[in-house]
């Protein structure tokens, strides 16, 4: 190993906050549950599996694991519940972590994909020791932040359901902003300049889908998938997004589909009709531009700040014949 590099060996420790001290066999067996059991929780994280004898556990590791058995016993969750809460924290906390540390890394480094020094490894690590303590908090009060949100979500859905609609099946505004001609572009960009385009497309959508009142579903790279609670919200975000794009010159375009319906909601993601067909629209719309169903076209109707202009109808995959229409906003003293 080069001189100055810290060793790996102390900074998983002071990152995982305690001692590597116990090995499979002593984690099952103070943490009271079975092996087995215990290898599909470390599987559910991501955790790579490990023989019995090899020291790779600290005490933070049996206290997960304890934890976790006492929501079993007490009857919070059975054992499939378990395993799909771990897996849903696993997935999201790799990603987070993946992130945190290329952030760090382009602080360090000239380009965000050099090789720091072992200099800027170590300010890494002094980094780590001196803040993670204040980092934790921040992660929980997001936690609880999102939590709140999507508890309340699924409390509406439930009144929804309670007044005869499907539980679960509420209707809500789904959108995709696209970006137009992403694989030309990827082709002509080198990777660093095509990775800061999509981060600040992937950034400028968030943050106007936050400002709105919206959730940011998902990001797909050249694309983003929103949702809303109300049509005029999901409209606002469409026509917002649209505009900030094209006011940046060296970013293409975006176009943008939205449509109004029930969805699915599953593991964080939303599925359905309504979801494919906000698809199939962002594929109608010019660059720049708005494109809506039917549904979203007759609740922002009496809406003077919008105007709805229907389009030829089109056959759609899956879909077969959509009726589109194109949403811009009205121009003042015209309503």
């Amino acid at each position: 190993m080069a001189a100055g590099i810290p060793d790996p060996k102390e900074i998983e420790e002071l990152l995982l906050g305690g001692e590597l001290r116990y090995n499979r066999v002593d984690a099952v067996r103070l943490a009271g549950v079975s092996r087995e059991f215990s290898g599909r929780v470390w599987r559910a994280f991501g955790y790579p599996s490990m023989p019995d004898e090899t020291v790779a556990y600290t005490e933070n590791d049996i206290a997960a694991l304890d934890r976790i058995r006492r929501l079993m016993d007490d009857g919070v969750l059975d054992e499939e519940g378990v395993i799909r809460l771990v897996r849903a924290f696993g997935q999201t906390m790799t990603r987070l972590a993946e992130w945190q540390v290329s952030l760090l890394r382009s602080m360090l480094t000239q380009e965000p994909h050099d090789s720091p020094s072992a200099e800027a490894v170590q300010t890494i690590v002094d980094v780590a020791e001196k803040h993670i303590g204040e980092f934790e908090p921040l992660v929980v009060h997001a936690w609880r932040r999102q939590l709140a949100a999507a508890g309340t979500r699924a409390l509406a859905a439930a009144a929804t359901g309670d007044n005869g609609d499907p539980a679960g099946r509420t209707p809500v505004t789904v959108g995709f902003a696209d970006m137009v001609s992403f694989t030309q572009v990827s082709r002509e960009l080198e990777e660093i300049e095509l990775a800061r385009i999509v981060e600040w497309f992937e950034e400028t959508a968030a943050d106007i889908i936050a400002s709105c009142g919206g959730r940011l579903v998902k990001t797909l790279g050249d694309e983003v998938l929103f949702s809303a609670e109300q049509p005029e919200v999901g409209a606002e975000i469409a026509l917002t997004v649209a505009a900030a794009i094209q006011d940046e010159t060296e970013v293409p375009d975006v176009r943008v589909g939205v449509a109004h319906g029930p969805v699915l909601p599953l593991m964080g993601d939303l599925f359905g009709t309504t979801v494919n067909l906000a698809a199939r629209l962002t594929s109608l719309a010019r660059p720049g531009s708005v494109v809506i169903d039917g549904e979203l076209a007759a609740a922002l109707e009496p809406n003077t700040a919008y105007e709805v202009t229907q389009i030829v109808r089109r056959p759609v995959r899956g879909l077969g014949i959509i009726q589109p229409y194109v949403l811009r906003r009205r121009p003042p003293g015209t309503a």
